[in-house]
């Protein structure tokens, strides 16, 4: 009997790997199928003046290449200490663990929001504005964490819920599962518990996302919540005096797992 209430408590924890499940808020169709960056300046010109603000626009899914994608984005380009916002509905566990460290050596600043293009004046470069009225869903609250310091506007939501077998997640209830599987899972939890601690977060954040089933609605994280989990450090972008508290900075260390196709992104 304990062994089997002992394999029923691993596939529990299996909620936590794999693949993000596609379910509950729907997707924007405007978002791009992989994540893309885009550096972005504020606008209207005549408004701002010399005082525009810029950052790096993330939006759509996080996948298999996505971190690679980003450091060829900021090959030719000083991202240190420049300001990244979020709007995805997850993806791959793996790369989302490896863009947060990327994230953190370049001493970024991570919120959640959406890039809003405006009319293009004649021979000038787009500008944009920033609404705060956007999600952070799955494996992109775990990105969010790579930010040094993090900011989460009261208007925007981040979800967590459990991240199943992507080919089985559908049928989570009516599935078997392999030990090959299980030790699998148990391998990957323990990185992304490291990760999240290394990111200066709480294990709270896990916790409460074992919690949420696939086949239920995802949890949004009050702002309390995201207060004591450390999901949101500071009270205000844009602010470079802003204290950070005790975030810590990741080691250049990146992760390796085995198996990664079969945990990647839907």
């Amino acid at each position: 009997m304990n062994r089997y209430l002992a394999a029923a408590a691993v596939l529990a924890v299996a909620c936590l790997m794999a693949f993000a499940n596609d379910r509950s808020v729907a997707k924007d169709e405007t978002k791009p199928a992989s994540m893309r960056f885009e550096w972005r300046t504020e606008g209207p010109a005549e408004q701002c003046g010399r005082h525009c603000r810029t950052w790096i626009s993330a939006t759509g899914v996080i996948a298999e290449g996505t971190a690679r994608q980003f450091e060829a984005f900021g090959k030719d380009r000083d991202l240190r200490g420049a300001t990244l916002v979020l709007d995805s509905e997850g993806g791959s566990v793996l790369a989302a663990l490896a863009l947060g460290r990327a994230i953190r050596r370049l001493d970024m600043t991570t919120s959640v929001g959406r890039t809003n293009l405006l009319p293009a004046a004649s021979g000038r470069p787009a500008r944009t504005t920033l609404s705060p009225k956007a999600n952070c869903e799955s494996m992109c609250a775990f990105v969010l964490l790579g930010g040094t310091r993090r900011y989460v506007p009261p208007e925007a939501r981040v979800l967590v819920h459990q991240i199943w077998i992507g080919s089985k997640s559908k049928h989570a209830l009516e599935a078997t599962y392999s030990a090959e599987e299980l030790r699998l899972v148990q391998h990957d939890v323990g990185s992304l518990a490291r990760y999240t601690i290394e990111m200066g977060g709480a294990i709270e954040l896990i916790e409460t996302a074992l919690r949420v089933p696939p086949w239920e609605p995802m949890h949004a994280l009050t702002a309390d919540e995201m207060r004591r989990m450390r999901v949101t450090t500071v009270d205000r972008l844009f602010e470079p005096d802003i204290p950070t508290g005790s975030v810590p900075v990741a080691s250049p260390g990146s992760l390796t797992t085995s198996a990664q196709g079969q945990r990647d992104s839907d």
